[in-house]
């Protein structure tokens, strides 16, 4: 008698977009943009792969919706008091935090420039640099300025993230890369001798800050 193979269960509650860009980030969380396939996601949900298409119509504006899913959970709360340079660090430090718990997100705000949630950043930017009271004119260049530090700085620090082995352990790391700077020539690369002691015990998320600082004072400064 020939045996009927199984199918896999399928899920008993409707599906949503909400529900497949949330799986999606695990996913990508998990393995990065090489481990979301459309195949995978529906094994994931216990679905068609037609059914995805329903919502979704390929892996970019998947790609899309689970960037702007997690930096908009990152920036949604906006302070109701402080000063605007204290606006500014909290929204930076949220875009941060949130590219270096899923650092895939960082490539896709660098790929995609134009989408929603590079907007919503820019425009939360743009508006404590008019607090500021920057002239309009300056107004365009202050905040760019603000918006490719936090995003470059952010995506770097994911790029250094992903270049390593998972696990490893971030001190090694620096005290490695400090010892080679420190056994530099100091006649060739004195600066780079100098601060090796400060990179060894550096903090990623204050020294981003201290950048966020003196681009505010520059601004403040000139305007």
């Amino acid at each position: 008698m020939a045996t009927r193979t199984r199918r896999p269960e399928r899920r008993a509650d409707a599906l949503s977009r909400e529900r497949i860009v949330e799986a999606a980030v695990e996913m990508l969380d998990a393995a990065g943009e090489s481990g979301l396939t459309f195949r995978a996601l529906a094994a994931r949900l216990r679905t068609g792969p037609g059914a995805i298409y329903w919502h979704v119509a390929n892996k970019d504006e998947l790609l899309v919706a689970a960037t702007d899913a997690v930096l908009t959970r990152a920036i949604a709360a906006e302070p109701s008091d402080g000063t605007p340079e204290d606006a500014v660090r909290a929204l930076a430090l949220g875009v941060f935090d949130a590219i270096d718990a899923h650092p895939w997100a960082g490539t896709q705000l660098a790929r995609l420039p134009s989408q929603p949630t590079m907007l919503r950043i820019f425009e939360r930017i743009g508006q404590q640099v008019r607090a500021l009271g920057v002239p309009a004119a300056a107004r365009f260049a202050s905040a760019s300025a603000l918006l490719n530090y936090i995003l470059g700085v952010a995506g770097q620090n994911a790029a250094n993230a992903r270049s390593v082995e998972p696990g490893t352990d971030r001190g090694e790391v620096l005290a490695a890369v400090a010892d080679l700077w420190a056994d530099l020539d100091p006649a060739e690369y004195p600066f780079a001798h100098e601060v090796a002691t400060q990179l060894r015990d550096h903090d990623d998320r204050e020294q981003f800050l201290a950048g966020i600082d003196l681009i505010l004072a520059g601004i403040e400064a000139l305007w």
